[in-house]
Order: structure tokens, then C-alpha cells, then sequence
């Protein structure tokens, strides 16, 4: 298979490069700013925003499968319209689409357990950008399917895992909330579950998130003791009446696909624990 990662400079985009050539695929991929790095991956630059941009790449290209990583969080132009793009493009050409969501298209009001049936309700900017996304893509692409995530963890090269760190060398400071809560996700995890349900012709909503639902604090401090730091320089905050939006409980409930995958989904507890070191 040919397979296009858009984002594939990102995180998890290059974690699903490092498979997907593994497993003996060609391999594309696009950035907005800078190649990454790993594989020897043929690099193209792509603006979301410019469907001629687009057009272009998947022409010279030709992939048989596209997997879109992309965001730039609240950027609407990017995070809810260029996903249409991406869509409309890959659907007129007949490529498979794999579109990453978020929880954050969840509000966390009235419930916390979400699975695919549930309707987004998105609270913050960037959430409602990404629930735009799926609407859009799903509406104007048969083959496409959109998996949505929780917190992406691994190889100390996460967001969260840098936090704690700078956190706790005090070269920023902050607080970890404990009653912000979500079902972190392994990025070998999430990437092979992307790959698998776009090798074997997924369509429609997944769910792929960790079974284990750990607030941002009780992560924090699995993050520490895995990695030596002292856990009393990371201090606790209630998100709750702080000035930062978003959703407080949010678990995404990943049975449904679970059922449909060979690949595993481990709780943080399992792949931060001791075993792991």
C-alpha cells in the first residue's frame, strides 16, 4: 500500500510513519513548517487551507490510503475546514480516509462515559472545530472513517510528558488538575490502531483511548516515578473555576472498536508502570 500521512511531522504522525514503513508500505508524508524526522519518507509541504495545495500533493502522490493527524488546535481554517478539504479531495479521487478526532468534542456535562453512539457537544473552540471536522468528512466521504482519542502519551516526547517535566525542573510554572480527567492512549497504540482500521477498510466513528481514566495530575505523577522526579514538585489544581476551558470528566469508551481490532489498547497504568522502566 501507498499510505499519505498528513502530519506525519507531528507526534503521532511520525509514530505511524516508524510502522507503517516497518511494515514495508510506501510511505508520504506532509508538514506545514519543517520535515521530521526517522524513515526516509518522501516530504511534502501542505497547507490544509489550499485545495489546490492538496490536489497537487495527492496527485503526485497517489496513495491508496490517507491518514490526517493535522491540527493546529482553534485554527478554524486548519482544524474544521481543511479536514472538508482533505475529504472532498481524497473521496473524488477514491483514496481511503482516516480523519484522528478528539474527546474534545465531548462537554463532560450530564455524563462522562462516551462512546461512538453519543452526539458531540463541544465547549471550547477547539472542540467545536473538531466536531465540524467529523461532521464534514463523514458526510461527504463513503470510505472515510474518523477515530477519536484521548491524551497521547509515549517516549517522554508527549505534551503531558514534557509538562511534568518542566514542571518539575520549575522551569514553568503550574499546576496538574485533578479533576480533569481522560483515558490516555500509548502512541504505539493509537498508531497501529490507525493503520489497522485504515488497512482493513474502516469507515464510520472509533473510539481509541486507554481503558484506565487518570486525571491530569494522577498522570503526572506516573509520568515522574517512571522517570525519577521528584512527584512534590508537581502541585495539584482544580480545573473547576479556573480560567482555562474545557471539559472536566471526559472517558471515552473504546470497547466497540476494541472488539474489532488485534491491536490492544494498555491503560497508562499498565505501559508507566514499573514494568515499563
Amino acid at each position: 500500500m501507498t499510505i499519505l500521512v498528513v502530519g506525519g511531522s507531528g507526534f503521532l504522525g511520525s509514530e505511524i510513519i516508524r510502522q507503517a514503513d516497518s511494515a514495508g508500505h510506501q510511505v508520504g508524508a506532509t508538514y506545514a513548517t519543517r520535515p521530521g524526522e526517522g524513515p526516509p519518507t518522501r516530504w511534502h509541504r501542505l497547507d490544509l487551507r489550499d485545495p489546490s495545495s492538496l490536489d497537487a500533493v495527492l496527485a503526485e502522490v497517489q496513495p491508496d490510503i490517507v491518514i490526517n493527524t493535522a491540527s493546529a488546535r482553534s485554527d478554524w481554517a486548519v482544524t474544521a475546514e481543511g479536514p472538508l478539504h482533505l475529504a472532498i479531495t481524497t473521496a473524488r479521487r477514491n483514496i481511503s480516509l482516516v480523519h484522528v478526532s478528539s474527546d474534545a468534542v465531548f462537554s463532560g456535562t450530564g455524563r462522562i462515559h462516551y462512546d461512538e453512539s453519543c452526539r458531540p457537544d463541544p465547549i471550547t473552540a477547539y472542540g467545536a472545530a473538531k466536531a465540524t471536522a467529523e461532521t464534514g468528512v463523514l458526510a461527504v466521504h463513503p470510505k472515510a472513517a474518523v477515530v477519536r482519542t484521548s491524551l497521547i502519551i509515549g517516549y517522554g516526547r508527549s505534551a503531558h510528558e514534557r509538562l511534568v517535566h518542566q514542571l518539575a525542573a520549575g522551569t514553568v510554572d503550574g499546576t496538574l488538575f485533578t479533576d480533569d480527567v481522560r483515558c490516555p492512549v500509548h502512541v504505539t497504540d493509537l498508531a497501529a490502531t490507525l493503520l489497522e482500521v485504515a488497512l482493513s477498510g474502516g469507515t464510520g466513528l472509533h473510539h481509541a483511548a486507554g481503558p484506565d481514566a487518570l486525571s491530569r495530575h494522577a498522570l503526572g505523577l506516573l509520568i515522574a516515578q517512571r522517570d525519577g522526579l521528584d512527584i512534590s514538585l508537581l502541585r495539584k489544581g482544580l480545573r473547576a473555576g479556573s480560567t482555562i476551558p474545557g471539559a472536566l470528566d471526559v472517558r471515552l469508551d473504546s470497547r466497540a472498536t476494541q472488539r474489532s481490532l488485534r491491536t490492544r489498547f494498555r491503560g497508562a497504568r499498565t505501559f508507566l508502570g514499573p514494568a515499563s522502566r
